[in-house]
């Protein structure tokens, strides 16, 4: 397979330096685009030079907070961005990650990654999306946002998934020589399980107390209880489960 020269916005996130792990690992040239490498997505800082010569967009770019307004106007500008300049620099193509559930959203950071889907989608670049279920590492995410030690997380399914693994997909699927049909590939692990329960697993390391609740206090919370954000019967399931990758952090 020839060399393809990537961009990949977001690049030193928690998804974004696995993608450029992943792509180094693969033998493929990777400009790392991030605010740190001096390229700014929304203001357009350095966007229209990172992207020279670039073959293809990687997009895992993300709000760093669940509020649904200012989640939105971050995508609605990335997106916009993204096609503009990649466009002038002649682009062939974008992969962005998304999240299982994301076309039933209606409220909170799903919503507007349903936004972010329908604004990329219409071009003028071709883009493909990889939904990914929640990452093994969103649930210290979790608890890092609670304070004490006492957790209160939702009791709710998840199909907790690792981000390399969702890494790896999202560079099969961007150096796939055909683009998938529908439905939009998904990307779970390999079994269902509770958010506080995992999170319980990772507490008592930590030494905190998780306590599960019931999530009606969260967006879409009857969507979730009812397993809507978990993955179709079409998704890829793969490993390690959120134990097994624990047993391998230090």
């Amino acid at each position: 397979m020839s060399i393809t020269t990537f961009a990949v916005a977001g690049a030193t996130g928690r998804l974004g330096s696995h993608v450029v792990d992943v792509l180094t690992e693969r033998g493929h040239q990777v400009v790392p685009m991030s605010r740190a490498t001096g390229v700014d997505i929304i203001t357009g800082q350095g966007l229209a030079e990172a992207l020279t010569g670039v073959e293809v967009i990687i997009d895992v770019a993300s709000w760093h907070s669940s509020d649904q307004d200012a989640a939105t106007e971050f995508f609605r500008t990335s997106a916009r961005n993204l096609h503009e300049a990649g466009r002038k620099a002649g682009v062939a193509q974008i992969a962005v990650a998304s999240i299982i559930g994301a076309d039933k959203a209606t409220a909170g950071f799903l919503a507007a990654k349903k936004v972010h889907e329908e604004l990329l989608v219409p071009g003028p670049i071709p883009v493909r999306i990889l939904r990914a279920a929640q990452f093994h590492e969103f649930v210290g995410q979790l608890l890092d946002w609670q304070q004490g030690d006492v957790a209160y997380l939702t009791a709710l399914p998840t199909q907790l998934v690792a981000c390399r693994t969702v890494a790896e997909e999202l560079v099969d699927l961007a150096t796939a020589p055909e683009a998938p049909g529908t439905p939009i590939p998904e990307i779970a692990g390999p079994r269902k399980e509770i958010m506080a329960e995992a999170a319980q697993l990772l507490g008592a390391r930590r030494g905190i107390k998780v306590v599960g609740v019931d999530g009606s206090g969260m967006p879409d919370a009857e969507i979730a209880a009812a397993g809507g954000f978990l993955p179709s019967p079409h998704a890829k399931l793969a490993g390690p489960t959120f134990q097994e990758w624990l047993d391998t952090q230090p």
